[in-house]
């Protein structure tokens, strides 16, 4: 049967996303989805924000609503999804998509409410993500209708919300928001997409390869391409920041790291060789990221590529689908460089070790020195009392 949509009244106003990312279910996430996209269309919404700053505001959930349909597990346990290669690692495949596409609703959503009203976004930026949300319903509706036809259903077998995770060490950036999630996760959905249609087809599933192949396969390429769009129009705006990090609720100069100059939150410079100082000092030196300034005029791609090294914990892994990347806007100056972690962290890492373990040798060493002086003293205070008991008996 088809959703049911939740009761709740739409009222046409700027908080629209919110009343998806407030509804539990997956399925009524995608209805209302269309609906709002509707009375966008229409111009039945009028506004996508109000411009007034003392207007009030209501802030997205911290983490979209979520029913217990599907049992989430930590990624590590999700298991791997196999090759394709019988009817249930199949049916795991189309899962896992069904799933990524349920929390895609919710990223196209909370990128409009967290951060159109904030940066001011143009309609146009409203558009696109309305529409990407549009995208990410009709692909979660269509994959949910073929786990049904294989004799399954979205919510049989376990998943994890990895997606989210990005998104919360995102929430405060739209620039890393954009960056990360649609220019490294959605990219890289394009880079194995070819090969997962390739195992449909060529293990006999014809109606999964084309689904993939002719519908969602190029309406993600619009995805990535609406995340270097908007990222690169903030670069050309020049209000764009590589992270906007904020440090005791003080906005940081556009474009420069959050303690250049390599000095603590404080502002001041410890010198302490107590242990415990030690390991603070070295924590928020890892915290502070050895990282040189990033000039006035730096490129796009030297912006996109300091996101990426700020919020992204691994590197980009070839082969890379180079037409479908080219076609979202992005060359592989965009993401080649991304192969390897940058000189300048690696040599922060290893001079953070060098000073860690030289404070511990040091330490071993004057351990070892008292307890030899200990050692030292203790043999003279014998000898002392041999030396005693010798007069004593004399």
């Amino acid at each position: 049967p088809p959703p049911v949509l939740p009761q709740t009244r739409l009222t046409k106003s700027p908080h629209e996303p919110n009343r998806v990312l407030n509804t539990p279910c997956p399925h009524d996430k995608a209805a209302l989805t269309d609906t709002i996209a509707s009375l966008w269309g229409s111009g039945d919404i009028a506004l996508a924000y109000n411009p007034n700053p003392d207007a009030p505001h209501e802030a997205p959930p911290d983490k979209p609503a979520r029913d217990d349909k599907v049992i989430l597990v930590e990624p590590s346990r999700a298991g791997r999804l196999g090759k394709g290669g019988t009817p249930e690692t199949r049916i795991a495949i189309l899962h896992s998509l069904a799933h990524i596409e349920s929390w895609a609703i919710d990223l196209s959503w909370d990128v409009i409410g967290r951060f159109g009203r904030k940066r001011q976004m143009p309609k146009e930026f409203f558009d696109d993500f309305v529409a990407v949300a549009v995208d990410e319903a009709r692909h979660f509706k269509l994959l949910a209708k073929r786990l049904e036809t294989l004799g399954s259903h979205y919510g049989a077998l376990n998943a994890h919300d990895g997606l989210w995770t990005s998104a919360e060490e995102t929430c405060n950036s739209l620039e890393a928001r954009l960056v990360i999630e649609h220019c490294v996760h959605e990219a890289r959905g394009l880079d194995v997409l070819p090969g997962t249609i390739a195992k449909f087809r060529n293990n006999g599933d014809e109606a999964s390869a084309e689904l993939l192949e002719k519908t969602i396969y190029p309406e993600e390429v619009t995805h990535c391409a609406a995340g270097v769009r908007w990222f690169t129009y903030l670069c050309c705006r020049k209000d764009a920041t590589c992270g906007d990090f904020e440090i005791d609720d003080q906005m940081l100069v556009p474009g420069e790291g959050p303690l250049d100059g390599g000095l603590n939150p404080s502002g001041e410079e410890k010198h302490t060789r107590d242990e415990s100082e030690l390991l603070k000092k070295l924590s928020l030196k890892t915290l502070a990221n050895p990282e040189p300034r990033l000039d006035k005029n730096a490129s796009t791609q030297t912006k996109f590529h300091r996101i990426v090294w700020r919020h992204f914990r691994g590197v980009l892994k070839p082969p890379f689908n180079d037409e479908a990347r080219l076609k979202a806007g992005f060359g592989k100056e965009w993401y080649e460089p991304l192969q390897f972690r940058p000189e300048w962290e690696v040599r922060g890492a290893r001079e953070e070790r060098r000073e860690f373990d030289a404070f511990f040798e040091k330490k071993r060493k004057d351990e070892a020195a008292a307890k030899a002086k200990a050692d030292l003293e203790q043999a003279k205070a014998r000898a002392r009392e041999d030396s005693n008991r010798a007069i004593f008996l004399l």
